[in-house]
């Protein structure tokens, strides 16, 4: 399943809300999320994570004992490390609040990496004091595949034969075209 970020906003909120209500049991709805998820405390170590967490991240996080993040390493979009106490779930636990738009790399034990969004989001009690949060991390990489690309370029061709308005059409050739671009840069 191809998630997008509006479609992952979505999903964070829904999990952050079955983590809040602890409604039956909200493990089973987290381990149906076709993404990366996890939950911390307020002090940030991990209580729960999906089986999506460990293909993600290429390790089994330890439940009580690691910390901010479920990955092995972590580095910027720009290839420098980032210590897990400065990651967007730390930060969006101390400061109380969602992050979103930005992007990291996951190391994997193995030296693998993988690119990833993450939505870290902070849960709250009925009293409005920090009670953890909530992270679901999507991978990006797959939407950067050359082939992905290919066939964004070609979904756009077919909309612009499509379409009987002059402008959408030549919108969605030029939207095409970079597809294209991009799958060649990609292929390098």
């Amino acid at each position: 399943m191809q998630i997008n970020s509006q479609t992952a906003n979505h999903l964070v909120e829904a999990a952050a809300e079955a983590v809040r209500a602890r409604a039956g049991n909200f493990h089973a709805v987290l381990d149906d999320i076709p993404a990366a998820i996890y939950v911390a405390d307020h002090d940030g170590t991990i209580t729960y994570f999906n089986k999506a967490c460990v293909d993600l991240a290429g390790r089994t996080p330890e439940i009580g004992v690691d910390k901010w993040c479920v990955t092995w390493k972590i580095f910027t979009p720009e290839g420098e490390y980032l210590p897990h106490d400065r990651c967007p779930m730390a930060i969006a636990i101390r400061e109380k609040r969602p992050i979103r738009d930005v992007e990291a790399i996951a190391e994997r034990p193995d030296g693998t990496r993988v690119r990833f969004i993450p939505h870290p989001t902070p849960l709250f009690d009925g009293d409005g004091n920090l009670s953890g949060a909530v992270n679901l991390l999507l991978e990006v990489d797959e939407q950067r595949k050359p082939e992905f690309l290919r066939k964004q370029a070609e979904r756009c061709r077919r909309l612009a034969a499509a379409v009987n308005d002059t402008d959408s059409a030549e919108t969605l050739a030029l939207m095409a075209a970079k597809y294209d671009e991009q799958s060649l840069k990609r292929e390098r």
